[in-house]
């Protein structure tokens, strides 16, 4: 059977369910959409992707095609088994929430990251205890020698792809980032959807 793709819409969030084995394909369908990215035990919603833990485990603040994520209790729970994009995904950012963009300038309420975690994960009945950092992927944030970083622009092409294996029951939340007064989807700042599949263990 054919998994059928589903839309991450522009500016707003998901969440899915997966069991130990299955995978999660996200398609940067335009090239230049961020998408942030949870993933919590379904255990236990206070187990959670961790950057701050996978960071060291990794030697790197780039994860790259073939490593392992862990969570807060240094426990893999997702390997990066696909990634046709450049490999730019960066560890550093926290997701943005309304208090962000009020330093930006926004004098009104501006659609979130933070708040389309909540509401990608209310649709299917559960309320995570906070916002974990996420892994933002595709966001290109350039780090210089003396630490300083940058708001880049994409270097992903339309199709990129990732594929997220589960090494736990879990559930992976998607923000389409709404990021559209600095560059980070793109030097035309109009935030786009993206698209997932459900895929099956490999022995399926």
């Amino acid at each position: 059977m054919t998994a059928s793709v589903q839309t991450l819409p522009a500016r707003r969030g998901r969440a899915v369910r997966l069991t130990a084995g299955q995978a999660l394909k996200i398609i940067n369908t335009h090239g230049s959409q961020v998408v942030d990215t949870w993933c919590f035990s379904a255990d236990d919603l206070s187990e959670f992707m961790s950057n701050e833990h996978t960071r060291p485990t990794l030697g790197s603040i780039f994860p790259k095609k073939g490593d392992h994520l862990y969570t807060n209790r240094r426990r893999a729970i997702l390997h990066l088994e696909e990634d046709t994009s450049p490999g730019l995904h960066d560890t550093l950012m926290a997701a943005c929430d309304d208090y962000r963009y009020g330093l930006l300038g926004c004098t009104e309420y501006h659609d979130n990251c933070t708040d389309n975690l909540y509401a990608g994960m209310r649709q299917i009945g559960l309320r995570p205890p906070e916002c974990p950092s996420p892994l933002n992927l595709w966001m290109n944030i350039p780090v210089g020698p003396d630490g300083s970083t940058q708001w880049g622009e994409p270097i992903s092409r339309p199709g990129d792809y990732v594929v997220l294996r589960a090494r736990m029951d879990c559930v992976v939340a998607m923000s389409a980032c709404p990021q559209d007064l600095l560059p980070i989807n793109g030097a035309a700042g109009k935030p786009t959807e993206a698209h997932y599949v459900v895929l099956g263990r490999p022995d399926e």
